[in-house]
């Protein structure tokens, strides 16, 4: 039996059709899923942190920002000062500090709130940070702008804003000029002298009483008994002259 040239023709494309591979395109992959966010990996990838980075992971202040970052919706703000921001303080500075004073040093560059560029210019002073109470000689951080100029102080150092090194609406990293040095840690105020103490006024009253100048009423009162005794007896030995001279 015959084959038409039709069907012959027919049947090789149809061959080569299932023979060829990869002749349907292959939907897309879905993009992986990104990781939990890690504050020392950002730093670690942008350099320039090396010493910020260790402070960060012997504190244990590295662990904490993880899991804010990660278990909570609570946005963070970084202050990351560069390698040479730590080679210009004087020698010994970071030794000469206790461990809770790390601590307070490293969270002093924290603060517990998401602050991106276009808010510096409405941020309400002084800045709450990690370290803890704003007040007056504790963990005041307070920023001013000026232009595209972001100033920082602590009441110990005053610096700027360098440079935008992360930010993604949760975490906002910035790099800074110098080491923020808090002023409950470098320079504490001294406590308040405690108020002289008063004399009162009914203790000033004694005192004045036992003065030998004072005529009080009292003794004004006694000074007046015995001047009438001395006139009733006065007067008792003139009426007993008269008697006795009448009588004579």
């Amino acid at each position: 039996m015959e084959h038409s040239p039709f069907l012959l023709l027919l049947s090789t494309v149809l061959l080569l059709l299932t023979a060829t591979p990869g002749t349907h395109s292959q939907p897309a992959a879905a993009p992986a899923p990104p990781g939990p966010t890690n504050v020392t990996k950002i730093l670690e990838k942008a350099g320039q942190f090396t010493v910020f980075i260790r402070l960060l992971k012997s504190t244990g202040v590295a662990n904490q920002l993880y899991g804010q970052l990660n278990n909570s919706d609570n946005g963070i703000t970084i202050f990351a000062p560069s390698d040479s921001s730590f080679s210009s303080l004087k020698a010994g500075t970071l030794n000469s500090l206790s461990d809770e004073q790390q601590v307070e040093l490293i969270q002093f560059h924290v603060v517990p709130s998401y602050v991106s560029s276009s808010n510096f210019q409405t941020i309400s002073n002084p800045l709450r940070t990690q370290a803890g109470d704003s007040a007056e000689g504790h963990f005041p951080l307070n920023i001013t702008t000026s232009g595209n100029t972001v100033n920082i102080t602590s009441g110990v150092t005053n610096t700027t804003v360098s440079g935008n090194v992360y930010s993604d609406g949760q975490l906002a990293v910035y790099q800074v000029d110098k080491v923020l040095l808090p002023q409950q840690v470098f320079d504490p105020r001294p406590p308040a002298p405690a108020p002289a103490p008063t004399v009162s006024k009914s203790k000033k009253k004694k005192d004045d009483g036992d003065s030998p100048d004072d005529d009080s009423p009292a003794d004004a009162s006694f000074a007046l008994r015995e001047v009438g005794s001395v006139r009733n007896a006065v007067s008792f030995c003139v009426i007993s002259i008269s008697l006795a001279w009448f009588y004579l």
